[in-house]
């Protein structure tokens, strides 16, 4: 072994998913690894979340658990997927003639679904299989209050529950200090590891609160103890301005969240009589069918209103000290289902880069791991950054498809062109923008790309197909009026228009 070269210890601040999942990754790769949680055990049904809420579900899909795949647990992944729940589509609710409707829009054509998870009982299988790995140690209410990311050292309070504050000094909780190889930042989008850092590297920072608060609603099970509606869909009231959805729990319940301004929400504090009519007319069907009135209220007056927040940063690291992943590197908003998958896949392809630029090198001095880790964490950066973005603008570009865009024809009518295209010719490589997010791999900045390209191809082909296929039958409808009917026409149209795609998708 080369001079000087040691085990290295690893910091991580955060033991949500996306920090225990990188502190999987740090250990099977031989280093020490500390974990620090600003709160208590998490598996502690004691703790109260940072928000006071159960929070969202959490929606599961292949680049979630793509990473997870590469910690090398198989048991981990298996026990995860085995409490998930497949849903292969979306179930658009609403009202007509005072009927009540619902349509199911599925998500792929090859039936591939995203998987509703319980956020406890993911956290829950990674930290155990944390605490059964010989050399990572767990600290739980520990608050990280600074960082030197010079001399890497941290300082973190640690608070004990129900310990009085000491006297004198300010009441200030004495602070421990630990030095670190390296420091991960995984502690949410109010990160005190982004904050410590941003007073070292010059980081371009853009916070985003949109006109948009959320609260959390339950939809029982049924007396005999099953599901109310649908358990494989996301259920989807859309309401323009704001929607309500329900995703399947394990326990047979819905866990439901309300979208919608602000406005709205100081207008329904009012009574509980203005909420159940804004319910009757936007979500028909939700109360009284699946929540009584009365829990309809009480849950409103109850849970929290709370605020949605996105955050954009560059760079991701600073020097060979410090790199922030998740929510604290990109917190996006959750109308993709991707704000767990992002942050997961971020420690994957960190770790890559890791392993790719030798900072594992057992032979190596630490000299020489810092500049392999160094370069390793500005190549993360370089390619992360463009693809966060990325991300961050469709989950916002979502909402308004989700609240608005599900019942549009058009979006109908491109979503369904699409899918046949991707289903009937799979050589041209032809898939919605949903499938190519929540069932690939692929980059989300070339994503954009890719649908952009598609848009262009099925825009110019509308137009040149229509036009064209309108001339020729209007010529051939004047001289044979028998012979070509609306219905002769549209199907040349649409056979003109497959030919077109295919040859301009083959060519490029």
């Amino acid at each position: 072994m080369a001079q000087n070269s040691r085990k290295q210890k690893v910091v991580i601040v955060g033991a949500g998913p996306v920090g225990s999942l990188a502190a999987l990754y740090a250990a099977s790769r031989g280093e020490d690894v500390e974990l620090y949680e600003l709160r208590g055990d998490l598996r502690d049904p004691a703790t109260i979340p940072l928000n006071f809420t159960k929070s969202i579900n959490l929606a599961l899909s292949e680049r979630g658990i793509m990473a997870m795949r590469q910690s090398n647990r198989a048991e981990l992944i298996q026990n995860v997927l085995q409490q998930a729940i497949p849903m292969h589509g979306r179930m658009i609710h609403g009202r007509d003639n005072g009927q009540l409707w619902e349509v199911s829009q599925q998500y792929d054509v090859h039936g591939r679904a995203i998987n509703s998870v319980d956020r406890g009982t993911l956290n829950n299988a990674l930290l155990d299989e944390l605490e059964r790995t010989p050399n990572v140690k767990l600290f739980f209410n520990h608050k990280l209050t600074g960082a030197d990311f010079r001399t890497n050292k941290a300082w973190f309070e640690r608070r004990v529950p129900g310990e009085t504050p000491p006297s004198g000094s300010g009441n200030r909780v004495p602070e421990i200090e630990v030095e670190f190889d390296y420091l991960i930042g995984a502690d949410g989008a109010h990160s005190a590891s982004r904050y410590h850092m941003m007073k070292f590297a010059r980081v371009d920072y853009q916070q985003e609160y949109i006109d948009t608060l959320w609260c959390e609603f339950r939809i029982p099970p049924t007396g005999t103890g099953d599901f109310r509606i649908s358990p494989n869909h996301l259920h989807i009231w859309p309401g323009k301005e704001f929607m309500f959805i329900a995703l399947p729990s394990a326990d047979k319940s819905f866990i439901c969240t309300l979208f919608a301004p602000a406005s709205h929400f100081e207008q329904l504090t009012d009574s509980s009589e203005s909420l159940l009519e804004f319910f009757d007319i936007h979500f028909p069907g939700v109360s009284p069918n699946l929540i009584t009135p009365e829990a309809l209220h009480e849950q409103f007056t109850v849970n929290p209103h709370l605020p949605l927040i996105s955050i954009k940063c560059k760079p991701h690291h600073y020097g060979s000290s410090v790199v922030i992943v998740g929510d604290a590197a990109h917190a996006v908003l959750p109308f993709y289902g991707q704000g767990l998958n992002a942050g997961l896949e971020d420690i994957r392809i960190l770790f890559e880069f890791l392993d790719h630029h030798g900072a594992y090198d057992p032979d190596a001095t630490l000299k020489s791991r810092n500049r392999s880790r160094q370069a390793a964490f500005q190549a993360y950066t370089d390619q992360r950054s463009a693809d966060t973005h990325a991300i961050n603008d469709l989950s916002k570009q979502n909402y308004i498809e989700m609240r608005w865009g599900v019942n549009s024809p058009l979006y109908k009518l491109r979503k369904s062109i699409e899918e046949s295209l991707d289903r009937h010719t799979p050589s041209l490589g032809w898939q919605t923008q949903y499938s190519r997010v929540s069932f690939s791999n692929q980059r989300y900045s070339d994503v954009i790309q890719a649908v952009h390209r598609q848009g262009r191809i099925l825009s110019y082909g509308l137009i040149t197909v229509l036009t064209s296929t309108a001339a020729v039958v209007g010529i051939l409808a004047w001289k044979d009026p028998g012979r070509f009917t609306p219905l002769t026409m549209l199907r040349s149209s649409l056979q003109r228009l497959g030919r077109f795609i295919f040859q301009n998708t083959a060519s490029s």
